[in-house]
């Protein structure tokens, strides 16, 4: 069986920058144990696995090197990026079927957009936990599905070097966010996700579900601009739509090919 492959930087205008997902076009579902194989052999941080229903719908499912999960924004954009670029240059926009409901990603030139349901945090209890895994004191913690934490300033996200395994003692949230005011974007951040398999993830569109009504009530603000530290880097473009986000970014092409099963 030959399956074609792709694999694209999200959320980047170049190669080597934003977030890799791989994109594997598929016939029909394979057994699960066998979409994980294959999410942990490409060893990044999301591959997603797609079926096109129709035209413009495609079913679609996401898996990092360890679980499937039920949201991954970069991996849905990079989706969209191969569907635009290789299979119907002609379409603006495609619907996607996933386990977080239905999804689209529409194009106006070259930067692609995602809408998505809003993930607005609530306050919640601060463990001594958090400050010993990331060095620092924050400012605030908030959870949706996800744990935000919220520090003083962009220095801080970008020089901080979580110990990794007292992060894993945090359990009942998918991965943790850290964020501050930008100096040159409206905020930054970083995510964590250990358990997942995913030390540290490049630039998580997700996350920004939760980033964007936290960060738009607090700066009373509908479009924000975001940017997130990694070694490679993200830039995101992010409106709050009240129960929605919109998340746009850019894509590119590092590879494509077949993998042989």
């Amino acid at each position: 069986m030959k399956i074609p492959f792709y694999q694209v930087d999200a959320f980047s205008r170049r190669i080597f920058g934003g977030n890799p997902a791989a994109v594997c076009l598929l016939e029909s579902w394979l057994d699960d144990n066998v979409l994980q194989s294959i999410a942990a052999e490409n060893n990044l941080s999301e591959t997603a696995f797609l079926i096109q229903r129709s035209k413009e719908r495609y079913a679609l499912r996401w898996f990092t090197p360890a679980v499937e999960i039920d949201l991954c924004g970069h991996a849905t954009i990079a989706s969209a990026f191969v569907i635009f670029s290789f299979i119907n240059n002609s379409l603006s926009s495609v619907d996607f079927e996933t386990a977080s409901g239905p999804l689209s990603v529409t194009r106006a030139g070259e930067l692609l957009s995602l809408d998505l349901s809003a993930r607005k945090p609530q306050r919640t209890e601060t463990s001594p936990i958090i400050s010993q895994a990331l060095g620092a004191e924050p400012l605030d913690v908030l959870k949706s599905r996800d744990l935000l934490i919220v520090f003083r300033d962009e220095p801080t996200i970008r020089e901080m070097n979580p110990d990794l395994d007292t992060l894993k003692q945090i359990r009942d949230v998918f991965g943790v966010i850290v964020t501050a005011r930008g100096e040159k974007s409206d905020f930054v951040s970083r995510f964590f996700a250990p358990n997942a398999g995913i030390p540290e993830d490049p630039v998580a569109g997700s996350a920004h579900c939760t980033l964007t009504p936290y960060w738009a009530d607090r700066l009373k603000k509908t479009h924000l601009h975001a940017f997130q530290f990694s070694k490679r880097g993200g830039e995101l473009f992010c409106e709050n739509a009240g129960d929605r986000v919109r998340i746009s970014g850019n894509a590119v092409l590092y590879a494509k090919g077949e993998l042989y099963l």
